[in-house]
């Protein structure tokens, strides 16, 4: 059958099948919503996506649907694309640890992606709410910025319980305080400033922590407690993770990076979640938060080439069906086209860019087609249908080609995006 009437008979289920929802406002009644109830039944955790940062309507549809999942679904678990270790102090201060100024604080340094206001309701919910929401991270520090807030509770730890290690941690936060940013696109270009002497003994300096971690840990228990020793353990991983993302990120900007070797950050993120949900009862729910290209269940890959393992892919298959992905996209607007820049702040500049009209073949032009406006679509009776899917769908002002209905479970589609005005954020 030729492509366009597969995409056209796509186009058709979709138009039969698609949920049109009725507000943007976060604030809004959450009633449009329920069709998401029996979709999401027997689902533990559903991962809200967005194809850019940046974006006022993503960022509205997300709050709603968090309400959503908190106040009528149960869920009490808000899990973000945010640094694992910097993450526990900002869960305190959801449970009402503090004044409610103090947020500014802890968010100081952070990529403003939206955890802010997120992070409000979630406070404000818990001081009613019969029981509270926790929030949790899953990233590496400073989204691959620095090793500084993994190796800092690593160092507290090791303090009290094993004094002997402390000079080796010292060792590597003295390397890693001087290429520290609040980025990735800050730090991976200072980090390939070091001479390799510098480099290499970072990674052995930290290798050398975790093997002994893992060597000693009956020891650790004996003089603490296992919990703390797991946290502990899972910064000092980050910290790992972390460097070899540095490593794979300067060589991808020095136009030799290895296939897929930026993957480290999204093993991290998936093994985190997994983290915490093995911690937490079987019946607790999880709301996850982060890019498309994170969530999605397919590799990534541009002109052919594989790019990245998502933590998706790895949720997937540790999960099953219990993992619910839902990309959000737009068809028309404009998108935040991030420009690295070492003298910007976090590394790069926003450009508030135009949309090229929706590509043949993308989800984007399968949604143009229905007329639906705001609407999400459960694309898993498509993927029973076996029907011939879009190949493609956007990425910031892009395309990334992978098979959608096997990318996502779901996608929700806003008729048009609007860069956000970070000035005033």
């Amino acid at each position: 059958m030729p492509a366009d009437t597969d995409r056209t008979a796509f186009t058709d289920w979709l138009e039969g099948h698609a949920t049109a929802l009725s507000h943007l406002d976060p604030a809004a009644p959450l009633d449009d919503l329920e069709p998401l109830r029996d979709i999401l039944d027997g689902v533990r955790v559903v991962a809200l996506g967005e194809h850019s940062h940046f974006i006022d309507e993503f960022a509205a549809m997300r709050q709603r649907i968090l309400r959503f999942l908190v106040e009528r679904c149960g869920f009490t678990v808000l899990a973000f694309e945010y640094g694992f270790c910097e993450a526990i102090p900002l869960d305190a201060w959801i449970q009402g640890t503090g004044a409610d100024d103090d947020l500014s604080a802890l968010l100081a340094t952070a990529v403003p992606i939206g955890l802010q206001e997120p992070a409000r309701y979630l406070r404000r919910h818990n001081q009613t709410a019969a029981e509270p929401v926790h929030f949790a991270g899953i990233d590496i520090p400073a989204a691959g910025g620095s090793l500084l807030p993994a190796l800092a509770p690593v160092a507290d730890y090791l303090r009290h319980i094993d004094p002997e290690t402390l000079p080796t941690v010292q060792s590597a936060t003295t390397i890693a305080k001087s290429f520290a940013g609040d980025s990735a696109a800050v730090a991976a270009p200072a980090w390939a400033r070091l001479t390799n002497n510098e480099q290499d003994t970072l990674s052995a300096l930290l290798a050398r922590l975790l093997i002994r971690f893992r060597s000693l840990k009956p020891l650790y228990l004996s003089r603490g407690d296992q919990d703390s020793y797991d946290t502990a353990l899972r910064c000092l991983e980050a910290a790992c993770h972390g460097d070899y993302t540095f490593r794979a990120m300067a060589a991808l900007f020095a136009g030799n990076g290895l296939t897929a070797d930026t993957s480290a950050r999204d093993l991290y993120m998936a093994e985190s979640l997994l983290w915490h949900l093995n911690r937490l009862e079987p019946t607790v729910r999880v709301v996850l938060m982060a890019h498309n290209a994170h969530i999605q269940k397919t590799p990534i890959a541009f002109d052919g080439h594989l790019t990245g393992l998502p933590m998706g892919q790895h949720l997937h298959h540790a999960l099953g069906d219990a993992y619910f992905a839902i990309g959000l996209t737009s068809v028309t607007g404009n998108t935040a086209d991030m420009r690295r820049d070492e003298d910007a702040p976090f590394g790069f500049t926003v450009h508030d860019t135009p949309l090229e009209p929706p590509a043949p073949g993308s989800i984007e032009a399968a949604f143009a087609e229905t007329g639906l406006g705001l609407a999400v679509a459960d694309l898993r009776q498509a993927r029973a249908r076996k029907l011939s899917t879009p190949d493609r769908i956007r990425l910031q002002g892009i395309y990334q080609h992978t098979p959608v209905v096997d990318a996502f479970d779901g996608i929700l589609s806003t008729p048009a995006s609007t860069t956000t005005n970070l000035e005033k954020s």
